[in-house]
């Protein structure tokens, strides 16, 4: 079941019911060019503080992908709540790398961008669901584990660019499909919940079924929300 909600994520999280999983690709305060908001955030790191205590009283799992400029600030945000929390969550960071970064001609461009998991101790993780093809299996090791390997905190996933298959040119950034399957089969089981707080090109929606989890998709732009309900065929609320 996919639900759609035209609706700030603020809102949703003080009113929602807990689901498993978190995900959330906030904007990055850059100026990037979206419909009907800009990307500049007064006082962000409140904003983001704010986004990481609301969205980690709703579920077990929180996941979220941010701009490279705001690594030390988001460290930070996360120590100071995991300290708070007084040994109840436990964080993981991760990378997503790709070869087609961000070109610079002054000074090093970024080829990543950080991605952190918060979560709940003793929660269980299904390590098995993500496993993929080791190196000794590639090159007919004897001594590979013939289930494969479960990666690493490197998530090597391309950008969704332009002349990706991916990409909906009328958003003008997105997250890559199978790093969203990676973070879900790792946290979630079949049946469970997962929302997406920013939901934009509506990557949840299409990667949720092969996942067998139910969605919640929030995104406050109003144009977002009838792309994303057009592509499902799916009715929405709004404000």
């Amino acid at each position: 079941m996919i639900t759609l909600l035209n609706l700030d994520c603020f809102q949703v999280l003080e009113e929602m019911r807990p689901v498993r999983m978190i995900f959330a690709d906030p904007p990055d305060n850059i100026g990037l060019k979206y419909n009907a908001h800009k990307d500049r955030i007064p006082n962000y790191r409140a904003f983001l503080r704010s986004l990481i205590w609301d969205a980690c009283d709703k579920c077990d799992v929180f996941w979220m992908s941010y701009n490279a400029d705001h690594t030390f600030m988001v460290g930070k945000l996360v120590d100071d709540f995991i300290t708070l929390q007084l040994g109840a969550w436990e964080a993981k960071p991760c990378v997503q790398i790709f070869t087609f970064g961000q070109h610079r001609q002054t000074d090093l461009g970024w080829a990543h961008r950080p991605l952190v998991r918060l979560m709940k101790k003793g929660t269980e993780v299904y390590a098995d669901a993500i496993r993929v093809q080791s190196w000794r299996q590639k090159h007919n090791d004897k001594r590979a584990d013939p289930r494969g390997k479960v990666p690493g905190t490197v998530f090597d996933f391309p950008r969704v660019t332009g002349n990706s298959k991916q990409r909906r040119k009328w958003m003008p950034t997105q997250l890559h499909e199978d790093l969203y399957e990676r973070c879900i089969k790792l946290s979630c089981q079949p049946g469970d919940t997962v929302c997406d707080l920013f939901a934009g090109s509506g990557t949840l929606a299409r990667v949720a079924e092969r996942c067998e989890v139910d969605a919640l998709l929030v995104e406050i732009d109003p144009l977002y929300c009838e792309k994303i309900a057009a592509e499902h065929n799916l009715e929405y609320d709004n404000a």
